[in-house]
């Protein structure tokens, strides 16, 4: 039988489930859920809680309830948008890791770019002071959000509040799963030392220069947080 569910946060966990096994297959795109009673049952809670639950999956995205049809899966990988990426993540990371670092990569690069050409005072002050709080972090854990931290004042010196928010959403699944990556920042003088070549472009102007550093940046990091993070984590089985 299934476990009870914690009721101090009854719905929230019961939402998180129901997304979980969406998410890892257990009810596909286009399929059924079981019948709110049915659910109810299973999960040893009442109705109303199955409803509040449904229509906060409803409200991300990934089912749509139809009275006196029933709950069915949306088609979320042709429908949804970047807000699903930390579910995404946090069901079935590995399956998705190596896309998300791909887009990581070459989003990045040109949002460097870009930056590079529009950055102002304030953000290359941002940037150096960061910088600065990166290579001072006294663990891996302030090393990282300083990182993190970077992106964001890049992204925002764009000019472009939608690369901001394809930034954000990246972090975001990012964040969601960190502590899996946390090995790369256990040395933080040694992570400024990675992201010093993109700074120093972006505080100079040079549009060319950060490009290629973003790409060098995000390329060496990849590989340091992929390697690290296949010998932390053991395989995910999907149940």
């Amino acid at each position: 039988m299934t476990t009870p569910l914690p009721r101090d946060t009854l719905v929230d966990t019961l939402a998180a489930r129901l997304r979980d096994d969406i998410l890892s297959g257990r009810y596909p795109p286009g399929s059924y859920l079981p019948p709110e009673r049915e659910l109810a049952t299973a999960y040893q809670v009442t109705r109303t809680s199955v409803k509040h639950a449904l229509v906060r999956l409803g409200q991300a995205g990934l089912v749509e309830t139809r009275h006196g049809v029933g709950t069915r899966v949306r088609d979320y990988e042709r429908l949804g948008g970047p807000e699903l990426l930390p579910m995404l993540v946090g069901t079935a990371g590995p399956e998705w890791a190596a896309e998300i670092f791909q887009v990581r990569r070459e989003v990045g690069a040109q949002v460097a770019a870009t930056a590079a050409a529009h950055a102002g005072p304030e953000h290359r002050d941002r940037l150096r002071a960061l910088a600065g709080e990166l290579r001072a972090a006294p663990d891996a854990d302030t090393a990282q959000l300083a990182e993190c931290e970077i992106h964001r004042v890049i992204a925002a010196a764009t000019g472009n509040r939608v690369y901001g928010f394809l930034v954000n959403a990246l972090l975001n699944a990012y964040l969601a799963v960190r502590e899996r990556f946390a090995g790369a920042f256990t040395d933080p003088p040694g992570a400024a030392d990675r992201i010093a070549p993109l700074v120093a472009a972006l505080c100079a102007g040079d549009a060319v220069r950060a490009r290629e550093a973003a790409d060098a940046y995000y390329a060496e990091t990849e590989s340091l947080m992929l390697g690290r993070a296949d010998e932390q984590q053991p395989p995910h089985d999907v149940q």
